[in-house]
């Protein structure tokens, strides 16, 4: 599993797991992560490396992949 924090005012940090492709994404304003299954690891690289993860967020992840959103089981990290 691959962390990244971002220097963002949308998101905090994200995680990604290559085995399953599911992006978990934690919020600067909601302690509650998201999954979002059948993440193309392009799409992970993709929000790694824009200019704005918020942006990059809002037009190629969360109308493709939110509907399968759901709450992570997974903590927090810092």
């Amino acid at each position: 599993m691959e962390f990244r924090n971002f220097n963002s005012s949308a998101i905090d940090h994200a995680a990604y797991e290559s085995q399953t492709q599911t992006l978990t994404i934690w919020f600067t304003r909601n302690p509650q992560g998201y999954d979002y299954p059948g993440v193309p690891p392009h799409i992970w690289q993709g929000l790694q490396l824009a200019r704005s993860a918020g942006t990059y967020y809002n037009a190629y992840i969360r109308d493709q992949y939110g509907l399968g959103r759901r709450p992570t089981s997974r903590q927090r990290h810092r």
